[in-house]
């Protein structure tokens, strides 16, 4: 199994990239210096919660969302983690209307995909 620490490097680094952000320009958001970013996200340093607290801030993201996933923590759900955080951003500024149709459309694919 994946080290807790390791496993919330993994997803940090997964956040920060689908927004964009180097290691830099996090570590100004969250006031933490870009090595220790560094660190973080390769699983070799413990955080206090108080430094979960500020990076999931200038993530824009719960905290919680740092921990999902933990006990199937693969390469293969850390992968199916990013790709469904990069749907999560596109439809953020989306209308509720647009999001309900398009969550008809992937219900739609599903179905058949489960046809096979």
């Amino acid at each position: 199994m994946v080290k807790l620490a390791e496993h919330v490097g993994a997803k940090i680094r997964i956040f920060r990239k689908n927004r964009g952000l180097t290691q830099e320009k996090m570590g100004e958001m969250a006031e933490i210096p870009q090595s220790y970013i560094g660190g973080i996200e390769r699983g070799e340093k413990n955080v206090s919660l108080d430094t979960i607290e500020r990076i999931a801030a200038a993530l824009d993201i719960d905290p919680s969302e740092l921990f999902k996933s933990y006990y199937k923590s693969t390469k293969d759900q850390l992968e199916k983690d990013k790709i469904l955080d990069s749907i999560s951003i596109s439809l953020s500024n989306r209308t509720i209307t647009e999001i309900e149709v398009i969550k008809r459309l992937v219900l739609d694919v599903i179905r058949v995909f489960d046809t096979k």
